[in-house]
């Protein structure tokens, strides 16, 4: 069973409200007196983790697009063993269906449906950290790895940015790009989460720009090549911003990619059809070096205790089998 720490960066209050805006302050006085550090916070905002960077206890590893607290040189086996043993189709429809009647009673129009998948390996979870070909990487040992491939926002200047990334397809299909591009599903599904996004961060800025729509990245995992769809939205910040930047960073949680929309109602569909909490799986990590900010959504996700976390957003033009598939797909390991 997974190894809880009972190490905590900071006193925390007694019930999970009160974490969340002792928390909350913390960032808030931090950002004010410029005190870089490392902010994680879990899908349902009740066990938030922050210290600053000198602080940061020997089991918890970081790695924001090259910006590190520790090299590894963990060598990987061979051969590598990694063996993955989905829900069956029969289980994944009854949550499946369970979405498409939410959907159908207005209760959401797009809901990201998670699984867990056992998976069995020679791997463990600091040789994966080591070792991962992603833009970020965290790692609590005993705990979990995630080698994420997507971010969240960014703040650089007064600027902040954020990246939602929504279309997952086989890169090594012919014709990937032109299909997932054209796939009248995935167009409506990025557009929602755009739109979810923008909204967002018109509450915390102004002048709200969308860069780039959809753009088209592949990433290349475990023998295959994985193509995924993103778009780049930007707003102005307050020139304060520092002295609010943990209500500014709560006010956007959770991540839109992997909630939904309406935000607080999806959320609720989601915890009534997936029935357990997700913990640090989907929400988000945030590296802050006193002047600028990174951070990404904790997907691609294995926890200690052998259950690798995916999943997919789910619409009213969804297909069972594709998002089964989908599910499928996302469990992997970043090497190649």
């Amino acid at each position: 069973m997974l190894k809880k720490y009972l190490f905590t960066p900071f006193i925390l209050s007694l019930s999970a409200q009160m974490d969340k805006e002792h928390t909350r302050n913390k960032i808030n006085e931090w950002g004010k007196r410029g005190v870089p550090f490392l902010f994680i916070i879990d899908f349902e905002q009740e066990n938030p983790l922050a210290w600053p960077l000198d602080e940061i206890p020997a089991h918890v590893h970081y790695n924001f697009n090259g910006i590190t607290n520790r090299k590894h040189t963990t060598p990987l086996p061979h051969p590598i063993h990694f063996t993955k043993s989905p829900v069956g189709l029969d289980q994944y429809r009854e949550k499946f269906d369970a979405v498409i009647r939410g959907l159908k009673k207005g209760d959401s129009y797009l809901l990201n449906l998670t699984s867990r998948t056992p998976v069995d390996t020679n791997l463990d979870l600091l040789t994966i950290y080591a070792n991962a070909r992603s833009k970020y990487a965290l790692c609590i040992e005993d705990q979990f790895v995630s080698f994420s491939p997507e971010t969240f926002v960014r703040i650089a200047g007064n600027y902040i940015y954020t990246f939602p990334m929504k279309g997952t397809i086989d890169a090594d299909l012919p014709n990937a790009r032109q299909k997932i591009m054209e796939d009248r599903k995935e167009a409506a599904e990025h557009a929602t989460i755009v739109d979810l996004m923008r909204n967002d961060l018109s509450r915390i800025g102004r002048e709200v720009t969308l860069l780039r729509f959809r753009y088209y990245e592949v990433l290349a995992v475990q023998g295959k090549n994985i193509g995924q769809v993103s778009s780049e939205i930007r707003a102005t910040l307050p020139e304060d911003f520092t002295h609010q930047l943990g209500d500014i960073l709560y006010s956007l949680l959770p991540a839109g990619s992997i909630s939904g929309a309406p935000k607080q109602k999806t959320v609720e569909l989601i915890r009534s059809i997936e029935t357990e909490p997700r913990g640090y799986y989907t929400g988000v990590a945030f590296y802050y070096d006193g002047n600028t900010l990174d951070s990404c959504v904790l997907i691609r996700y294995l926890e200690k205790d052998g259950f690798f976390r995916s999943g997919g957003g789910i619409t009213a033009q969804s297909q069972l089998q594709n998002e089964y598939q989908e599910m499928i797909d996302k469990v992997y390991v970043p090497f190649h």
